[in-house]
């Protein structure tokens, strides 16, 4: 197959992939059942960019040009190889005969860009959590060990058959009533004030992230993040237009003093701070940052958003207060997720905020959804309500705290190979600095091929610059018996790596 690019032609690089690649299989260049290179092996002939050729392939594709094949990759559709009566002209050129010739929509061609081009290493890798067959050491789920499936069954059978027909109906598009009020108690306990009408549930972080910048982010606005941070994270805004600068953490989390800095350099339209035990790296803000946020907030008038799933998980010492106890003006937007401390699988979280933001939130809403998983909401007040959810948060914190001390010590056991880390107070992950030379995209591959997932430190840099050498372990999800095992695996692959870089 003979490709050649023409930079200077104002023609997309993925389209002249398509035309020349259409021709040579119209030509009988290509004939059914011939094997294409590899889209990371094409990417690398032409000099250009693997998501190029995914939206080259996926144009072919779409139209039965090519297949894909499990265990051949892709390969010439015999669907297009047989075109009697139609001559090919010797120069194929963009908008020719070939491509008007296919009556279907170029799909790949309608998607906005930003969509198509956006990093997907991340959504790659987390799809690996998914396989049973592996050790799931990188996803961030609640432990499937602490509610009892039977009675949950019993409690899900219960709100199906108490005879209410309102139950059958959406919820209303702030959330569950019942619900609302329960958490405004929660909420209570974490010394936070807020009425029902200032809360929104949501089904996720993500939801609300993505929310929140459609509500407040127009292109061009500059968001403050912690870095390394949540891929999740800094996508949600990247993809609503917004410039994303990072401030670095240390062991108490986000410098403040170089936030202050870039505040008064880039004038953001909002600052994302996860307070307690920060995803990846388990830190937590001593409240004296805390403070100093809000002190910045206040005096630039500059809206905050905090993230909050872990909280409730202290192992050691006491809690901090959420940094939207001390907010006394309104400008915190509070967002808790159940994603750690509830059943695996069920997701749901809330946004506290002034009433005005609630009510646009609440709009997009029944714009966007109508209505919020209804089972999961009554399931969850239910649990408030008779203390279940308290109880059980008190089983996943013992739970929790045994499997860090599982994995802290099978870290120190590789501390003699480079490995090194901080031990958080809390929270589900461990960020890992691997041993100098090795990079954590070769280990982590390794580790899977031989029965563990992880995550590479890096995809919690936006820019790519950072985390190269490090990973983040999660303890929540698998049984102790499971973790050890999968540690023991993570171990011997540090093992293999290190010796191959020896030969």
């Amino acid at each position: 197959m003979n490709i050649k690019i023409d930079r200077q032609d104002k023609v997309p690089v993925y389209l002249q992939i398509v035309d020349q690649i259409k021709t040579q299989i119209l030509r009988g260049t290509l004939p059914a059942g011939s094997t294409l290179p590899s889209e990371r092996a094409l990417a690398q002939l032409l000099d250009i960019h693997r998501n190029t050729v995914v939206k080259a392939y996926s144009e072919l594709k779409s139209d039965d040009w090519i297949e894909s094949r499990q265990g051949v990759g892709y390969i010439v559709s015999s669907a297009q190889c047989e075109c009697p009566g139609e001559s090919v002209p010797e120069k194929a050129e963009s908008g020719d005969t070939e491509i008007r010739r296919s009556k279907r929509v170029n799909w790949v061609g309608e998607i906005k860009k930003e969509y198509l081009e956006m990093e997907k290493t991340f959504d790659d890798l987390f799809q690996r959590f998914t396989d049973e067959s592996r050790y799931s050491l990188g996803s961030g789920i609640a432990s499937y060990e602490v509610f009892n499936t039977e009675k949950v069954a019993n409690d899900i059978a219960f709100l199906l058959t108490e005879g209410r027909k309102s139950q059958y109906f959406y919820s209303p598009y702030k959330g569950d009533r019942f619900l609302r009020q329960k958490l405004v108690s929660f909420l209570g306990t974490k010394g936070i004030k807020a009425s029902a009408g200032e809360i929104q549930i949501l089904s996720e972080t993500n939801q609300a992230l993505d929310f929140i910048a459609t509500l407040l982010v127009r292109k061009g606005d500059v968001v403050l993040m912690e870095e390394p941070v949540s891929p999740d994270t800094y996508r949600a805004m990247e993809l609503a237009g917004s410039k994303v600068y990072t401030i670095p953490v240390d062991q108490d989390g986000m410098r403040c003093d170089i936030l202050e800095r870039m505040v008064i350099q880039k004038k953001p339209r909002l600052i994302f701070v996860n307070s307690s035990f920060h995803d990846p790296t388990g830190n937590i803000l001593p409240l004296e940052r805390r403070r100093k946020i809000i002190e910045i907030s206040n005096h630039y008038r500059i809206p905050v958003v905090e993230e909050d799933a872990a909280s409730e998980l202290v192992y050691e010492g006491e809690k901090l207060p959420p940094i939207k106890t001390l907010d006394t003006s309104g400008n915190v937007i509070y967002i808790y997720s159940f994603s750690l401390s509830f059943l695996p699988g069920l997701s749901l979280a809330f946004v506290v905020a002034n009433k005005e933001l609630i009510g646009s939130l609440s709009y997009l809403v029944s714009v966007r959804l109508m209505s919020t998983d209804w089972m999961t909401q009554k399931l969850l007040g239910l649990y408030l309500d008779n203390g279940t959810y308290y109880q059980a948060l008190e089983v996943f914190c013992r739970n929790y705290k045994e499997k860090q001390q599982i994995v802290c010590e099978k870290l120190d056991g590789m501390k003699p190979l480079g490995v090194a880390y901080h031990r958080p107070r809390g929270g589900i992950y461990i960020w890992c600095k691997l041993p100098d030379g090795v990079d954590s995209k070769s280990f982590i591959n390794r580790a899977y091929n031989m029965g563990v997932s992880l995550l590479p430190g890096y995809v919690f840099y936006p820019h790519k610059n950072g985390g190269r050498n490090h990973i983040r372990i999660n303890y929540s999800y698998e049984s102790k018996e499971r973790l050890c095992a999968g540690m023991d695996i993570m171990r011997r692959a540090l093992e293999e790596e290190l010796l191959e870089r020896e030969k």
